[in-house]
C-alpha cells in the first residue's frame, strides 16, 4: 500500500518534471504577484498618508472663515491648496473644467459673505437665548432681522475619485466648519455676556483614539503585507487547481489513466499520489511567498512580513488550503473532457472564489447578500483562518471549525470525484 502509494507520487513528479517551464511558473507566478500587489498597495497607502493631494479652493468668501478653512487644509498632512491657476485666480467653473478632466482630484468652493452671514445669524440666536434670559434692555428698540439663507459649500470630485476617499474628505470637510461654528457661538456669547465674564473653554471635550492591540507589550500595526501575503498565497495555492486539472485531463485522452488502472492499483491510490504530490507544491508555495515576504521585502523598501509566534499554526492553515485547492482540482479533471474546459474553468473558477472569498474586496465591504455567499467559498475560509493567526493571534483551537471546513471540502469534492469516475466507467 505504502509503496504503491510512493510510486504514484514518484510518477506525479516526473510528469511535473517534463513540463518544467510550466512548474517554474507555478512558482515564479505567486511571487511576482505576491510583489507586485504589496508594492501597489503599500505605495498607495504611503501616497495617502505621506504625501499631500493637491485641491483646487475657490474663495468667494475673503473672511475669516475662509481663512480658516484655508490655514486648516494647510496644516493637515492630507492637502495641498492650489488657488491660482496659471498665475490667475480659480473661479468655480475652471475649478469644475479642472477637477472634471482629471487634473485635481477635488475643489471645494467657498460662497460669498459666507463669515459675515454666518456670524450675523449666530448674533441673531445668541442674542435671542440671551433676551430670553432677560440679560438685555427689554426697553431698547428692536430692529427687524434680516433672514438670512442657508450656505452652501460646493465639493467637485474628479469622477474617477473612489466613494471612500469622497467620503473621508467630506467628513473632513464637515468637521473642520462645525468646529468654526462652535468657536464663533462660544466668541459671540462671550461678547454679548461683556467683559469680565467666565471665560468658555473651546477645546474639544471629547476626544478619539485608536487602540493598538499589544502581544507580549509590543503594539502590533497590521500593514499592506500582513493583509496581501496570506491573501495572494491562498490565491497561488488554489491556481495548482489548473495544472492539476490539465494532468487528470491530459491522463485520460492519452489513455495513461486507463493503463493505470490494469495495474493492481485503485484509483483511490492514484488520487492519493497526486494529493501527496501536490500538497508538497503548496506548500513549498507557501514557505517561498513566506521567505520572500520576510527576507526580501525590507529590501525593496516594503516592511518585513513579522511571523513570529505564528509559523506553526500559518503552516497548518496553508496546508488544509492546499487540501481544499486539491479536491477542487481533482473534481475539475475528472469531470472535465478536455484541457480546452478544465484550463479556462479552472481559471476563472478560482478567479470567482477569490473574488467573493475576500481576497480583493473585504467581505464587510460588500453588498449583504455578497457577505453571505462569501462564507461558502473555501477561499474566504483559508483567508479568515490566516488572518486569524497572523492579526488576531488566535490558538490552535479557534481555527480548527475553518480548517475543519476546509478538509472537509476536500473529502466532498474528492468523493464526487471518485464516484462519477466509477459511474462513468461502470455506464
Amino acid at each position: 500500500m505504502v509503496y504503491k502509494i510512493w510510486m504514484s507520487v514518484v510518477k506525479e513528479f516526473l510528469l511535473l518534471k517534463r513540463d518544467l517551464g510550466g512548474l517554474i511558473i507555478l512558482f515564479v507566478m505567486p511571487l511576482v504577484l505576491v510583489i507586485t500587489v504589496t508594492l501597489i498597495q503599500d505605495s498607495t497607502f504611503k501616497t495617502v498618508s505621506d504625501s499631500k493631494i493637491q485641491i483646487l479652493l475657490v474663495d468667494n468668501d475673503k473672511g475669516s472663515v475662509s481663512k480658516t478653512v484655508f490655514d486648516n487644509l494647510e496644516k493637515s498632512n492630507l492637502f495641498s491648496v492650489v488657488t491660482q491657476i496659471d498665475n490667475k485666480e480659480i473661479t468655480e467653473e475652471m475649478a469644475k473644467e479642472a477637477v472634471y478632466k482629471g487634473k485635481f482630484q477635488l475643489a471645494i468652493v467657498i460662497p460669498q459673505n459666507l463669515s459675515s452671514d454666518l456670524q450675523e445669524k449666530i448674533d441673531q440666536n445668541v442674542a435671542k437665548i440671551v433676551s430670553s434670559m432677560g440679560l438685555t434692555d427689554t426697553t431698547a428698540v428692536k430692529e427687524p432681522q434680516r433672514i438670512i439663507k442657508e450656505k452652501q459649500v460646493n465639493l467637485y470630485f474628479d469622477p474617477a475619485v473612489q466613494m471612500s476617499f469622497k467620503n473621508a474628505v467630506m467628513s473632513s470637510i464637515d468637521k473642520m466648519i462645525s468646529q468654526i461654528e462652535t468657536k464663533s457661538i462660544y466668541t459671540t456669547f462671550q461678547n454679548q455676556l461683556g467683559e469680565g465674564t467666565t471665560q468658555f473653554e473651546q477645546k474639544s471635550f471629547i476626544t478619539f483614539k485608536e487602540m493598538i492591540p499589544k502581544i507580549n507589550n509590543k503594539e502590533v500595526r497590521p500593514n499592506s503585507v500582513q493583509h496581501n501575503v496570506p491573501a495572494w498565497t491562498l490565491f497561488a495555492i488554489f491556481f495548482i487547481v489548473i495544472p492539476l486539472s490539465i494532468n487528470i485531463v491530459k491522463e485520460k485522452s492519452q489513455g495513461t489513466f486507463v493503463r493505470l488502472l490494469t495495474n493492481p492499483v485503485s484509483n483511490l491510490i492514484v488520487m492519493i499520489g497526486k494529493t501527496i504530490t501536490y500538497l508538497i507544491i503548496c506548500m513549498i508555495q507557501f514557505y517561498m511567498m513566506v521567505a520572500v515576504a520576510i527576507f526580501l521585502f525590507p529590501s525593496i523598501g516594503l516592511p518585513p512580513l513579522n511571523i513570529e509566534g505564528h509559523w506553526v499554526l500559518m503552516s497548518i492553515v496553508a496546508l488544509f488550503s492546499g487540501f481544499a485547492a486539491i479536491g477542487f482540482g481533482i473534481l475539475l479533471g475528472t469531470v472535465a473532457s478536455t484541457q480546452e474546459q478544465s484550463a479556462p474553468f479552472g481559471a476563472t473558477s478560482v478567479i470567482i472564489l477569490a473574488a467573493i472569498g475576500g481576497v480583493w474586496v473585504p467581505v464587510f465591504a460588500m453588498p449583504t447578500i455578497m457577505q453571505y455567499i462569501a462564507k461558502s467559498s473555501p477561499m474566504n475560509w483559508g483567508l479568515e483562518a490566516f488572518y486569524d493567526v497572523l492579526l488576531r493571534s488566535v490558538s490552535f483551537v479557534e481555527i480548527i471549525p475553518k480548517i475543519a471546513l476546509l478538509f472537509l471540502f476536500f473529502i466532498i469534492t474528492t468523493s464526487i470525484a471518485l464516484f462519477y469516475d466509477k459511474k462513468k466507467r461502470t455506464v
